[in-house]
């Protein structure tokens, strides 16, 4: 028994069809473009990363400074 009750067998008449259908190439060409989208994804999100200031980790590494900062803006609203 296969993924949720679908037998290996029924799994490759279905990729059967699909490949009769839509062709190599064309399979070959959404896959390259599904694979450089996801290779654009991963750039955009380690780029991101590495552009964020590194102040924020600090701050949440000295939990005095946090709590001092966190009572001076809650008398800040009270105001």
């Amino acid at each position: 028994m296969g993924f949720g009750g679908i037998s290996i067998w029924q799994l490759l008449i279905v990729l059967a069809i699909i490949v009769l259908l839509f062709g190599t190439k064309k399979l070959r060409g959404i896959g390259g473009d599904l694979g450089n989208a996801v290779k654009g994804f991963k750039k955009a999100v380690s780029d991101d990363e590495q552009s964020k200031p590194a102040e924020p980790i600090e701050q949440a590494n000295n939990p005095i400074q946090n709590k001092e900062s966190a009572d001076k803006s809650k008398e800040d609203h009270k105001v």
